[in-house]
């Protein structure tokens, strides 16, 4: 059994990415492992201020949803991110939380396994290219883990156009497989 977090980094309810989110976490849970579907909607996550007490205290100096949520990154064997696609990147919820994350580069960490679910408006195959170069960037700084699988739904604008699209059984399907 493996230790599943997945984060879901749409603010918008009816999310698209977020029910791709919802499907890998089912699948996870379907194959016996022990999943946390964590939501940043409602979450209180400040900005990076570049101080980097955090790389000497490995703590950072903000008192808000970050640290609960790096701690279950950090004990993690898989991490599933799933955000939409704004103007051809990750979301900046997505953004700022990987930035807030800095306290766990000297850190011990388990996670191995990296997935990427994406949504957007626009159907080309090349829309997320940036959002995975962006979380690449920091799966770099992790050496032991690795993108594993990244599936993108285009076409998919307003909220709920996801809905009975074929790509919700493909995020489960792949959550299933981990």
């Amino acid at each position: 059994m493996k230790k599943v977090v997945v984060i879901s980094t749409s603010l918008r309810p009816g999310s698209n990415s977020h029910a791709m989110a919802e499907q890998f976490a089912a699948g996870a849970k379907a194959a016996g492992h022990d999943v946390e579907l964590i939501s940043l909607r409602g979450k209180e996550i400040k900005f990076c201020i570049g101080c980097l007490s955090c790389q000497q205290t490995g703590a950072c100096v903000f008192n808000d949803d970050v640290p609960a949520i790096m701690e279950s990154v950090l004990n993690a064997d898989v991490v599933c991110w799933a955000t939409p696609i704004y103007y051809y990147e990750m979301s900046g919820q997505m953004k700022t939380l990987i930035d807030r994350m800095n306290a766990m580069y000297p850190k011990d960490y388990r996670f191995r396994d990296i997935y990427l679910l994406t949504t957007a408006a626009e159907e080309e195959d090349h829309v997320p290219e940036r959002a995975e170069s962006g979380l690449q960037g920091w799966i770099d700084c992790y050496g032991k883990s690795s993108l594993v699988a990244h599936l993108f739904c285009g076409g998919v604008g307003a909220p709920r156009d996801i809905d009975g699209h074929d790509t919700l059984q493909e995020a489960y399907q792949l959550g299933k497989s981990v």
